[in-house]
């Protein structure tokens, strides 16, 4: 039945994809943006990955949909057709995702009891979660203490993205003119 389910979100993320590279509606696309993020997230709750899904769900279907929006109400809606015949970029794009199918076959299978990662990492969080750090949640733990200086460099790179978007909208708005609702008065 899990098996089903996965099928089922991979199909239509698929058919998203799909409809996210053939659409020219800008608004359509962060739309299907959105859903893809989301049925990004359902798949990390399959794979009891919640925390990763929690973060899925609140930066690629929320944050990230609501600045794709804000940017179209400051531009346009519709993706102009591009001059040149895009084989390049598809020419780049397979051949980078068969160097990734590649390297992928040399790693452990989802779930083997006997993968390095198995065998040493978790088997020492797990034993020493709680002597070491005193947080009764591994995942947490792992985040917030054994990794927390990598954890606080992440957060420090999306805040200063962020403030860096914020920067950018807020000086191009600054370069637009309000018209004058009164030009008799200019005279």
């Amino acid at each position: 039945m899990a098996e089903a389910v996965d099928i089922i979100i991979l199909a239509l993320m698929t058919v998203t994809v799909i409809g996210i590279v053939v659409i020219r509606n800008l608004l359509a696309v962060v739309m299907l943006s959105g859903i893809y993020s989301l049925l990004a997230a359902s798949i990390f709750v399959a794979m009891d990955a919640v925390d990763v899904a929690f973060t899925e769900a609140a930066v690629g279907a929320g944050i990230s949909t609501v600045l794709f929006i804000a940017t179209l109400a400051l531009t346009t809606r519709i993706e102009k057709k591009p001059a040149h015949k895009p084989l390049l970029p598809l020419f780049v794009c397979i051949v980078t995702g068969a160097v990734l199918i590649y390297s992928s076959l040399d790693m452990a299978r989802y779930g083997d009891p006997n993968s390095p990662a198995n065998r040493h990492v978790a088997t020492y969080y797990l034993e020493n979660t709680k002597k070491d750090t005193g947080i009764p949640n591994v995942v947490t733990a792992v985040l917030a203490s054994y990794r927390g200086y990598d954890t606080l460099g992440e957060v420090t790179v999306i805040f200063t993205a962020g403030i860096g978007v914020i920067l950018l909208l807020g000086s191009w708005r600054r370069g637009l003119k309000t018209p004058n609702p009164h030009p008799e008065d200019e005279a």
